[in-house]
């Protein structure tokens, strides 16, 4: 690569056309000719980015669909780890092409096919990193019509509101009510043959393993709107893998895809005021259209982060800039919040009329634990674990290595970027979701009620996570500042080779992550393989209920570990709806233990 501009044999500045000669036809000349190139780059910009969304998409559906295809027993140890093995060879198949094809073209090809070679393989591998979980979970239920958790636990209440749907009885109270209705509908539209409450059981595995599989490339692209390809998947892929849970699968995608989508209304919020009326309109109920969706899919994480997010919007406010751009602000931020509150109004209107008398007084693990421990957690499957050997003490004051690093890493974001919304608004939901958690914990003894105060423990780390790729990214972007700003005049070459290197070492970034990705999944559908160990409460019992229930056919699965398997259960909803009782049920802890754990007596001792 070579410049002409910084040669000695360049051609002489006299050649260069006379300043007199440049007149005002040539200036707009140029204008228009500068209009043209930006229109013909648009519509492949947009082409593009159609592609990118429709390649992650399909790449996770089609990976699952494909991982279904592995024949093995799910019930038997050995043909678990052959199944996940399998998951690996089929995942190699996609990835090294794709991953050969990025090297390639980062080392050989220029950057007209390099930027999209990069977009589209960041997308393939943000859709196989949760297409790789639900393909272990579509292994894990290999045999059975049955989702996670059967009819028992939170899938049972679920399937209890979906049927209600299917019965015309309403919306299922202060439950976000658009999964039960998504449920609801494609039982009736795909599993109608086998009657309501088997028809939605069966519904219920298709949508845990749909929903899983998308989740990945759904918070790619909802970072692809803040984020270059490689600093999206970054944060994307491993965050999903490590927070999606197929029994709820619907629950952490909404998170997601909630942070990034805050941080972006918030950053078009701050500009407002330099948008014509119409752009910025179209984007204000844009906002508020896709916020009241996610509000509905699940609504739990917009409680732990509107008091920060409420706080931050009104120093996003210009309020001395002059009528006519606060004005433009004020109705951008309008049209965003009635936007919003039109498509989440069936459930706001349920959170008014019962918000305030609903109780969540269900206990695990992670309520009896130190509440300041934010980088992990135990399901009420916790096995061998319990609050004395759980968490395990880090290194400095409990505190571990990585717990150490992420801090680091996340103050190093503070610090570049505190001055941008996006930094802003991932740390004030981070302060936000930490206040509250502790708000609720510190009551809890008195009310009697945990209030889901635990399930902060995802939106501090996923923050914190974020904040730390935002400061690897703003590190790397000063230091290539400062690199640019004490390199000699005339390093044109010097400077192509460093575009040149930069573009290798992302190519091999997303190869790491591919990598890591391919192993952190196998982890993710490991822990809900069905359980084999006799005694042992972890995960694994969600795969094994779904097991032993009768199929469509009325006969036990084809790998059920019983003989006589359990019928079709008609009382969900009966069961869903049991009175309150106004004391806090401990969940995972012997009876004997229920006097110095939650202060009263087992109700069956």
């Amino acid at each position: 690569m070579t410049d002409a501009t910084t040669c000695p044999t360049a051609a002489p500045q006299a050649e260069a056309p006379p300043a007199a000669r440049i007149t005002g036809a040539d200036h707009e000349a140029a204008a228009v000719t500068s209009a043209r190139a930006a229109g013909a780059r648009r519509p492949r910009r947009r082409a593009t980015a159609v592609a990118e969304a429709v390649v992650g998409l399909v790449t996770g559906v089609g990976f699952l669909l494909w991982a279904r295809s592995i024949d093995v027993n799910p019930l038997v140890r050995i043909g678990q780890v052959s199944g996940l093995a399998g998951l690996q060879l089929h995942a190699a198949v996609v990835t090294v092409p794709v991953l050969a094809v990025l090297l390639y073209v980062a080392h050989r090809a220029g950057p007209d096919r390099y930027r999209p070679a990069l977009r589209l393989g960041c997308a393939v591998i943000a859709g196989l990193s949760t297409g790789l979980v639900a393909g272990g979970i579509a292994v894990a239920l290999h045999g059975t019509p049955w989702g996670l958790g059967g009819q028992e636990g939170d899938p049972g209440n679920v399937m209890g509101m979906a049927d209600d749907m299917i019965r015309g009885q309403g919306l299922p109270g202060v439950y976000p009510p658009l999964f039960p209705a998504l449920l609801a509908v494609w039982a009736e539209l795909f599993h109608g043959a086998h009657g309501a409450v088997a028809g939605v059981g069966f519904a219920m595995q298709d949508l845990q393993l749909l929903c899983t599989a998308v989740a990945g490339p759904l918070a790619y692209l909802a970072w692809r709107l803040l984020l270059r390809p490689f600093w999206a998947l970054l944060i994307a892929a491993p965050a999903a893998v490590l927070f999606i849970d197929p029994i709820r699968p619907y629950s952490h995608s909404a998170m997601l895809v909630m942070v990034p989508l805050l941080a972006a209304c918030l950053r078009d919020l701050r500009r407002a005021h330099r948008l014509p009326t119409r752009t910025a309109v179209r984007r204000a109920v844009t906002y508020g259209s896709a916020m009241g969706v996610v509000f509905l899919w699940y609504s739990g994480w917009f409680v732990w982060a509107a008091p920060g997010v409420l706080v931050l919007s009104g120093f996003s406010i210009p309020w001395r800039a002059g009528t006519a751009r606060l004005r433009r602000t004020l109705l951008f931020l309008g049209v965003t919040v009635v936007s919003a509150a039109v498509v989440g109004a069936p459930l706001l209107y349920q959170l008014v009329r019962f918000g305030a008398t609903t109780k969540d007084r269900y206990a695990m693990i992670t309520v009896y634990a130190d509440p300041a421990y934010v980088m992990g957690w135990a399901s009420d499957r916790a096995g061998t674990q319990t609050y004395h050997n759980w968490p395990v003490g880090g290194e400095l004051a409990g505190q571990s290595a990585f717990t150490l690093l992420l801090l680091a890493a996340a103050a190093l974001a503070i610090g570049l970027g505190s001055g941008g919304v996006l930094v802003r608004t991932v740390a004030t939901v981070l302060v936000s979701s930490w206040l509250l958690r502790f708000w609720f914990a510190a009551k809890m003894e008195r009310t009697q009620a945990v209030q889901l105060y635990p399930r902060t423990t995802w939106i501090i780390m996923y923050c914190l996570i974020v904040l730390a790729v935002l400061g690897l990214m703003l590190a790397v972007r000063r230091t290539a500042a400062w690199s640019r700003t004490l390199s000699r005049p005339g390093s044109g070459p010097a400077t192509g080779r460093n575009l040149l290197a930069v573009r290798r070492v992302t190519a091999a970034g997303v190869c790491a992550i591919a990598l890591f990705t391919a192993m952190a999944a196998s982890w993710s559908a490991n822990r809900y393989m069905p359980t084999t160990a006799s005694g042992v409460l972890d995960m694994g019992l969600d795969a094994w209920r779904a097991h032993v229930l009768k199929d469509a056919t009325g006969q036990c699965p084809r790998y059920s570990p019983v003989a006589t398997c359990a019928g079709v259960n008609q009382d969900l909803t009966a069961r869903r709806e049991a009175s309150d009782d106004p004391a806090l049920w401990c969940a995972g802890v012997p009876a004997a233990e229920w006097p110095v754990t939650c202060g009263r007596r087992a109700p069956w001792a």
